[in-house]
């Protein structure tokens, strides 16, 4: 049980609205429902308030709140009725304040009056904007479509909440009110607003960790915890010394790092008396976060780092011990939670539960910790003992572990850091948060994130996809699918094919490499030299079959290859430095890879000089395979036309070199070419369709819809489907057939025999009754030996459509990723070869484009082997529909449109199958992990 109790037997209680979000200062903050049992806190929270606040909210002055509205707040059904507060500890007898409130009164069906009242002392952290976003999402879910309010005047930061929030607000004032109403289904603008403050408070979070200048290092030393393990005062004293070397600006604290002569641990200082180490030893929970509390009363506040070593049944009682002194952020390098099962688990979100209710964020637990480089010095809060030298690399790692040969690479690259994290086991702070650091930090040039699993891929392709925009962001997984969950890490299962991992990657504009090998071979040459202006490669190397080597090299890294020079290995440096200008200079190069692997003699140092001149001057890429040299070298360092030094990156084989060049050129090309615009396709109301996937759910778990039900729901959003009409008979056939005009196409409704024209399932352009019939009796012998459709009518007589060729269009919303939409044609080779293509809504017009091209059969659209174009346009049209339906409705637990004939003049789906179930999506509103 948490400080705030638990709701426990009201079933209604929606936690799935609980969240844990961060402010616009960077600190964070509890929004949860409202409780009966918030009576007391939220008088408390009325009293506190400023006459002018309880006015403008009341539009009265009211000392304190009547018994019977005070009941009638707290009160609440959670659905005609909604109140959300915002939380924070306190030391008080509740355990806890309440800092903001925000509610709504259902007015009719689609509309419901709101109100909110924020703490005076919290005004300006962007509390009123959380608290409007998270009840509007609340709203939604319960049907509500538009939020009214009654607002004073002179109350315009209310009034500036739903406008800043990008809503369309209309207002009129009357009798000295002003009236508001506006929509909040989700616009483009509402989007960017919550996207942009999302970003703003979490790089502030991350500003607070890598720009600390007061630093707290706890180890395990202790009164009432267990025995200090040598491993974790060991981490702690390691650390202190890092801190000491470093950064001398930066002062430092420590707690718990030190034995007495004796070997014993110390007594608290000031706040545990006998009594209570009695209790401690005894064992009770109470006694001991009290001695432990107790050996934090001299520290000197306040505290912008804390970092950890201590064992994990401390872990809790010293993240709430520090709380006071005002830590925005804790580094927990200890192991010890949820990677030992269940219980371990509900340690590990108790402490992040308590650090959050602080305001701090969390890294870890297992965090090799934090590394920051600064103009006085390297802040080191790690157990990193060789730091690589500063430089423009940000670098995050999910795995402590990995991060020891993450590290010692940079290093022996002579690379440049400037900023590591590892997060260990995740439970809070992620490279999604780094990133949003990154974006503004003008000290980072380029990006590499380690990857054990993806907490929340929605919201890294979006934040990906903005950095990406302005710094490379280079990405390395633990195995091809993205998804190697290591023990400690929660993360929501996912049934999503390997291949959505990629799509996402690719749709972010990150750099996906196989190797930690890779990461650096990419990173050092987007970090020493510029974007490539384009693929095409020269090539020059010191003997002709390592020439031809190193352009089919090339040839596979995606380069085009414009030239292959061959230097002499005795050229002299004039006429190396001639040729290689020569080369790199020509106007149909855009890059440049210099081989030289001397068969007698070695390295040469001044060759690599005459490289670095010839590539500075050039001011094109150029990377380089000498002999002798690796990664960051004085000898392929020269300055550019404006004094700048400039290297060429070393590489140990031509193949290296390419890989690092091909991925550099994807990366330039994806930057500079047109995202395309968010998906608006005309006619659609996903309002009408929200209302539908509604009355259908109510009060069942699943749904699957009949055919009627599916095209009405497709309607919704422009997307039609070819009528069909459900016969169990000859007689029944004809009579349908009569109705939608011959020819017509006759299909056993059988799952096996579904659309497998081939197999006799399906029966085209039937001309007349006399077809029809005897087509049936064969059918229908044919599907007798297979199971049929539950509930179905045997067959379904259908209008035939154009003709063209068939395609598959589905979308399956999976619990980690959300909705996943997938493209291929229609046919046994598609399914066998798995040529299908995937995207990950939210998806722009060109996004749509290339999923639809995807496929390596989709020449066939094209006029493949003199076969006429087809109307792409048109399958682009319903692949961008289906993938606004499906992101707008997470109830839509899958989609198949099978097939939809692609004809030369237009698309149209034949058949429709969709089931629908509760869903809880997990980007849905700003929040941290809870795990």
């Amino acid at each position: 049980m948490d400080d705030e109790g638990r709701e426990g037997a009201d079933a209604s209680y929606p936690a799935g609205w609980e969240a844990d979000v961060v402010l616009l200062d960077g600190a964070t903050t509890h929004v949860r429902p409202i409780r009966a049992s918030d009576a007391d806190a939220l008088q408390a929270f009325h009293v506190a308030q400023s006459e002018r606040s309880t006015y403008l909210r009341f539009f009265a002055h009211l000392e304190r709140l009547p018994e019977r509205d005070l009941q009638r707040l707290v009160h609440v059904d959670h659905d005609e009725r909604v109140a959300l507060v915002a939380t924070a500890d306190d030391d008080g007898p509740v355990g806890y304040r309440i800092i903001g409130v925000a509610r709504y009164d259902r007015v009719n069906e689609d509309e419901a009056e709101v109100a909110f009242n924020i703490a005076d002392a919290q005004q300006g952290r962007g509390l009123g904007s959380v608290l409007l976003e998270h009840l509007a999402a609340a709203a939604r879910e319960r049907g509500v479509r538009r939020f009214v309010a009654e607002v004073l005047p002179q109350n315009g930061r209310m009034i500036s909440v739903f406008r800043d929030a990008g809503y369309e607000v209309r207002q009129h004032a009357e009798d000295g009110v002003v009236s508001l109403a506006f929509d909040i289904d989700p616009t483009d603008r509402s989007f960017a607003v919550m996207a942009d403050r999302e970003h703003r408070a979490e790089a502030r979070s991350m500003r607070a960790v890598l720009g600390a200048r007061s630093v707290l290092v706890v180890g395990p030393v202790l009164p009432g915890a267990p025995p200090p393990r040598p491993l974790h005062l060991g981490m702690a004293r390691k650390v202190l010394a890092h801190l000491a070397l470093a950064d001398s600006h930066v002062r430092v604290q420590s707690v718990g790092t030190d034995l007495d002569p004796s070997g014993e641990v110390p007594a608290a200082d000031g706040g545990a008396d006998g009594a209570a180490a009695e209790g401690a030893e005894a064992g009770d929970e109470h006694a001991t976060a009290a001695a432990i509390a107790g050996a934090f009363a001299g520290v000197d506040g306040p505290v912008d780092l804390a970092v950890l070593a201590v064992p994990a049944a401390s872990a809790l009682a010293v993240v709430r011990a520090i709380a006071p002194t005002g830590a925005r952020a804790v580094v927990l390098l200890t192991a010890g939670f949820a990677e030992t099962g269940p219980h371990g688990l509900e340690l590990q979100r108790a402490v992040l539960a308590a650090a959050h209710r602080a305001g701090m964020r969390l890294i870890g637990p297992a965090s090799y910790g934090v590394v920051s480089w600064r103009p006085d010095g390297a802040l080191n809060a790690s157990l990193a003992d060789d730091l690589p030298r500063p430089g423009r690399i940000g670098l995050f790692s999910q795995s402590g572990a990995l991060a020891v040969p993450l590290l010692d690479a940079l290093r022996r690259r002579g690379l440049g850091l400037a900023e590591f994290v590892s997060a260990g086991h995740r439970a809070d702070v992620s490279g999604n948060d780094l990133m949003q650091f990154w974006a503004d930090d003008e000290g980072t040039d380029v990006v590499g994130l380690y990857l054990e699993s993806i907490g929340n891929p929605r919201k890294f392709s979006r934040v990906a996809r903005r950095l990406a925009l302005t710094k490379p962001v280079i990405v390395l997984t633990a195995g091809r699918s993205g998804q190697v969950v290591p023990p400690g890490h929660a993360v929501r299962a996912t049934q999503a094919p390997a291949r959505a991992v990629d799509e996402l990657m690719r749709q972010s504009g990150v750099i996906r490499v196989e190797n930690t090998h890779q990461l650096f071979d990419v990173a050092q040459v987007l970090a020493l030299q510029p974007l490539p202006a384009g693929r095409r490669v020269a090539v020059v190397g010191s003997s002709s079959s390592g020439a031809t080597f190193v352009a089919e090299a090339a040839a596979t890294a995606g380069l085009v290859v414009v030239g292959a020079q061959v230097l002499p290995e005795d050229a002299d440096d004039e006429v190396s430095e001639s040729l290689i200008r020569e080369a790199i200079e020509a106007p149909d190069v855009d890059a440049a890879i210099v081989v030289r692997i001397p068969t007698v003699g070695g390295p040469d140092p001044r060759f690599g000089r005459v490289v670095a001149r010839a590539a500075a001057a050039s001011g094109k890429t150029v990377v380089a395979c000498v002999l002798g040299l690796r990664g960051v070298t004085d000898e392929l360092t020269a300055p550019d036309l404006d004094g700048v030094p400039r290297t060429v990156p070393a590489y140990a084989t031509p193949e290296d070199a390419a890989l690092a060049l091909g991925h550099a050129v994807r990366y330039a090309t994806w930057r500079t070419r047109d995202h395309g615009r968010p998906l608006h396709p005309d006619g659609t109301d996903l309002r009408g369709a929200a209302r539908l996937v509604r009355d259908w759910l109510a009060g069942q778990s699943q749904v699957v819809l009949s055919a009627e039900q599916s095209g009405r729901l497709l309607a919704s959003v422009g997307v039609h489907v070819l009528p069909s009409a459900p016969v169990h008979d000859a007689d029944e056939a004809v009579a349908a057939a009569r109705a939608i005009g011959y020819p017509v196409a006759l299909k056993t409704t059988a799952p096996a025999l579904r659309h497998r024209a081939d197999l006799g399932g399906v029966r085209l352009d039937v001309a007349d009754e006399t077809e029809l019939r005897a087509d049936v009796v064969e059918v229908l012998a044919l599907a007798a030996g297979h199971q049929g459709e539950p509930g179905a009518a045997p067959l379904e007589v259908q209008a035939m459509a154009p003709r063209g060729s068939s395609c598959v269009v589905r979308s399956v919303e999976d619990p980690l990723y959300g909705p996943v939409i997938s493209v291929g044609l229609a046919g046994d080779a598609s399914d066998l070869l798995g040529d299908v293509a995937y995207g990950i809504p939210p998806l722009t017009d060109v996004d749509v484009a290339d999923l639809v091209r995807a496929p390596r059969a989709a020449p066939r659209l094209f006029g493949y082997r003199g076969l006429p174009p087809l109307d792409v346009a048109a399958l682009e049209d319903v692949v961008a529909r289906v993938a606004v339906l499906s992101d707008a409705l997470p109830e839509i637990r899958t989609l198949e449109l099978n097939p939809v004939v692609v004809a030369e003049h237009g698309a149209v789906a034949l058949a429709a199958r969709i089931t629908l179930a509760h869903a809880d999506r997990a980007d849905a509103t700003r929040r941290l992990q809870r795990t």
